[in-house]
């Protein structure tokens, strides 16, 4: 069955969402692997000649500016980080540059922020730049733009995992692929005998969180919980997600031809709108709401709005038009959603009825405090990354 499975995925997969991690491109001593740089771009080249459209999401900004600036270590300062990845990035996509040469083809760089994403008007812009360079045969190259992207400032990705599920809900990308620096996700520690192979996921549950066991280290910044959060994005989304080993000859032939390789999680039901994808999986919320268990009922499997009725509880400032989380009583959240209503104003009219919102704030332009069509419904989020 398996094996049928992922046939079928390979054969849908018109278009490609490949990450590859920082420490699938550097050797041992921190520097780029030209030579893997190469492997992996023959490997696109191939898969490209099959009909297919690929866009590669690519850490190693800052190894290979540690590498050109001849650093041994790692900056540890926020400026310092961002000053050799400004100089790496430039490095980076030229090794892609001079590699897809060979092979008559381009690279095109493109550098984001949370803030394109988080912008719809940016996101529309990126959306259509991508499919653009898609239609004149060309690999798009994504990185986050770590120059001017602030942790501090809650405008980060957090790591190139998340952003290739924002890319391939984006652009509608029927598979992701992961390479990483191990095969799969595994039941226990991938580096202790004993351990398997999780061949495929159909459903991402708690369970499925709790085989986690990351040991951050070196020059990269994600890991297996960034990984299943991508994957997390992705399928809810109607997408195909694989996890397999960055360094295994031919592994991207090997996944469009359906060889049971690495981890396949398999898309949660029907394919989910581009404009609630930009909801409920791309926008970070501005605050969030608890709902009472009817209200989340009401909304989790009728698709019905939210009533203020139903809020329990208000945290955060936001304003009209921002992104909300919802959140059951036992604060898990399921849901998210473009408020009609304000902070302020929602503090005032949580758990009334309808009729009583105007009486307490002397005017009720809405009835719905977010109306379901500015809603989606999200599986379970992985707080870990």
């Amino acid at each position: 069955m398996a094996d049928l499975l992922r046939q079928e995925v390979a054969a849908l997969a018109s278009t490609l969402v490949v990450k590859v991690g920082t420490r699938v491109l550097t050797r041992a001593d921190g520097q780029l692997d030209q030579q893997q740089i190469g492997s992996l771009v023959e490997q696109i080249h191939a898969v490209l000649g099959t009909g297919r459209k690929v866009v590669l999401v690519s850490s190693g900004a800052v190894a290979a500016g540690m590498g050109r600036l001849g650093l041994t270590g790692r900056p540890a300062d926020l400026a310092g980080l961002q000053a050799v990845a400004a100089v790496g990035q430039s490095a980076l996509v030229e090794h892609y540059e001079r590699a897809f040469a060979q092979y008559k083809r381009h690279a095109a760089q493109i550098l984001l922020t949370a803030q394109d994403m988080e912008h719809r008007v940016r996101y529309l812009n990126a959306r259509n730049t991508l499919l653009k360079l898609l239609e004149f045969d060309t690999v798009p190259i994504i990185n986050e733009n770590d120059t001017v992207a602030v942790e501090e400032l809650q405008t980060t990705f957090g790591d190139n995992d998340r952003l290739a599920a924002i890319v391939t809900n984006l652009i509608r990308a029927p598979l992701l692929v992961l390479l990483s620096d191990v095969s799969g996700l595994y039941d226990g520690n991938p580096h202790e005998p004993g351990s398997r192979l999780i061949p495929m996921v159909s459903r991402l549950d708690a369970s499925v969180f709790g085989f986690i066991r990351d040991k951050l280290g070196g020059l990269g910044k994600g890991g297996m919980a960034c990984k299943l959060e991508a994957a997390r994005l992705a399928t809810t989304a109607g997408e195909n997600v694989i996890i397999a080993y960055g360094r295994e000859p031919d592994i991207l032939q090997k996944i469009i031809a359906g060889e049971d390789v690495g981890t396949l999680f398999l898309a949660q039901g029907q394919t989910v709108a581009a404009r609630k994808r930009w909801i409920g999986l791309t926008v970070k919320p501005r605050g969030w709401l608890r709902l009472d268990a009817g209200a989340r009922e009401a909304i989790e499997t009728k698709g019905k709005s939210l009533l203020a009725i139903g809020i329990l509880e208000a945290e955060g400032a936001f304003t009209k038009g921002d992104v909300l989380a919802l959140r059951d009583p036992e604060d898990r959240e399921f849901a998210r959603g473009l408020t009609n209503y304000s902070s302020d104003e929602i503090q005032r009219i949580k758990g009334l009825k309808t009729r009583q919102i105007s009486e307490v704030l002397g005017y009720c332009p809405y009835d719905e405090v977010i109306h379901r069509d500015n809603m989606a419904v999200i599986g379970m989020r992985n707080a870990e990354c």
